[in-house]
Order: C-alpha cells, then structure tokens, then sequence
C-alpha cells in the first residue's frame, strides 16, 4: 500500500486492517459550500456506525477527545432512522449537500457522520484517530486477526511547519534515505512530490519494521542536505566523515530494522512494550532495578576523562 493510498483511506501511516470503515474524502463535493467551516484546503469524513443515538454528553466529550489532540473541535451529522440529518452541521448545508452528503460517505439511517476539515495533513491524522476509537467503541475490530501491510512511496521530505509553505522541508525518515530513481534527479527541485526508497512493515496498526535504501554518492547525500537547508559549510562540520566516506565508492546498500519488543508484545495481547521488556525504564530513563542513572565518583570522572581541560595553544 502506498503512503498517500494509506494516509488517504486510514489517516495513518500504520493503517489497522482489522476493520474497513474507511475515510472518505468530500473536498469537492463541498467545493461551493456556503458553509465556512468546510471552505478549506481538505474536508474528509468518517462514519460511526449506530452513531446517531450516542447521548448529547458522548458528542460533547467527542469535542473535548479532539481537542486533546490539538484540533478545534470535531464536526458530526446525525443520520436520524428516518434519514433525516440533524447536529450543528446540517443546518448550515445546502439542500443538494442535505441531499446526498449520507450516500457519499456511506453512512445509513442511525449512523453519525464526523468530520475534520484544514490543511490536509492534519485533517487526515485526526480522522485516522476518530476511525481507530470508533473501531474500538463499535467493537469493530477483530482482534483474532493479524493484518500485515507494507508501507512504501513515503515522501522524502515534508513541511518544517505544515501550516506554512515557507518553511523550509525536513526528512519524513531521515536524510540519508536516498530517493526513488525516478526523483533521482528531480528531489531537490521538487521536494513536494520526491519519494523516498523506504518501507515500513505495519502489524494490526502498529509499526514492527522500518528500513530504506540508503544514499551512497556524495553529490546526492549533498543535495538533500541542501534542501534541507543545511549549507554546504554546516553538511561539512556535521557530517564530513559521511561526505569523506563516499568518496571511497561505498557499494550501494540499503536494510531493515524489526523492533522485537513491539512484535512480542502483539503476540503477548500486551497494550505497552514495557511488559515485554526484561527491564524497562521509567518515564524519566532511570532503571528500577539498577537504580541507574547515579552521581560518578570523582576517580570515574577522571578515569573517563570527562572533565580533562582542552590544550590552548
């Protein structure tokens, strides 16, 4: 699956396949819209089934779910058993957006349409976390099921700041991931529409595996860091030893990572990878048993060196 087809359908970028239900784009069909909240960039929509007869407490605290995560608040249109649409948004909808705006998105009479509308990156995270909690509140999702997907065609570069096109890109993964040999010699030229030759392995929902082929030429690994604003003085103090290396014909190469302990705790029904994990660490990186992180004595620190005053000629 690739990246826009997963951000598109599931708002995810480890998109869970246990259930369908999914988001539904209505960017045009609301295009002449007289209703300003939904004159934007992107609207999407996603269905909660049976939705329509939640109490007007569960659509308040919907409210407050979204804005916990950093939205304004969280369109709804309730499909009544009779069809017709009542909540906050239908009545600002026209009769033709009234008409066939429950047919677009696939709801039925009884289900609540939920809406998020912006800049398009937002929009799709917060409908990918209304889907993943409909599926849990609806008991949508079968949890005997075990649904692996293959993420590819990731972007290489995005936004530094989403809501501000002047804002210069930063890596999606990172900046030594190389290119897909199509956008070889277009990347820095069109970071907007560069793919990156990555992948991830994505397991019910969570990432269990990430990798990429990585830059092997020096005149490409420079070119990203140029777009990534990083002049050629700054790629050469920070990363010379890279830039020296591929003078040196590395072979072209490339990996994966697996993370263990995520795997292990699906397999586990565990709900964190710290009851997975031999010893884990608190919230602040200390160990428990170890009682790790403490002070140093004075003969460790000489020892290591780590207070040894620099030479000044």
């Amino acid at each position: 699956m690739t990246y826009r087809d997963a951000m598109k359908d599931y708002g995810s970028d480890k998109p869970d396949l246990r259930f369908s239900n999914k988001i539904v784009e209505v960017t045009e069909f609301f295009k002449e819209t007289s209703f300003r909240v939904f004159q934007a960039e992107y609207v999407g929509a996603v269905v909660m089934p049976g939705g329509a007869n939640s109490p007007r407490r569960e659509l308040d605290a919907w409210q407050d779910w979204a804005k916990a995560r950093g939205a304004k608040g969280l369109a709804y249109i309730l499909v009544g058993t009779d069809g017709a649409l009542s909540g906050p948004v239908a009545k600002n909808l026209s009769e033709k957006e009234s008409a066939g705006i429950a047919a677009l998105v696939g709801a039925k009479n009884g289900d609540a349409i939920f809406f998020a509308a912006g800049s398009t990156v937002s929009s799709q995270n917060l409908l990918g976390a209304v889907r993943l909690e409909i599926g849990v509140r609806c008991n949508l999702i079968d949890e005997s099921a075990w649904k692996f997907v293959w993420i590819v065609d990731a972007p290489m570069f995005e936004p530094v700041d989403a809501d501000n096109p002047e804002s210069g890109w930063t890596a999606v993964h990172h900046p030594f991931t190389g290119p897909k040999p199509e956008f070889a010699d277009s990347f820095d030229k069109d970071p907007a529409q560069a793919l990156a030759y990555a992948y991830d392995i994505v397991l019910n929902g969570n990432e269990i595996g990430g990798g990429s082929i990585r830059i092997h030429q020096r005149d490409v690994q420079q070119r990203v860091f140029n777009t990534i604003g990083l002049s050629n003085a700054e790629a050469e103090s920070k990363f010379g030893f890279l830039l020296e290396a591929f003078n040196y014909g590395p072979p072209p190469h490339g990996g994966i990572a697996l993370g263990l302990d995520r795997l292990c705790a699906l397999l586990a029904g565990a709900q964190s990878i710290r009851e997975v994990i031999a010893f884990p660490k608190t919230a602040s990186g200390g160990d428990p048993l170890t009682g790790a992180p403490t002070p140093i004595t004075p003969a460790q620190r000489k020892e290591t060196g780590v207070d040894t005053p620099l030479d000044v000629k």
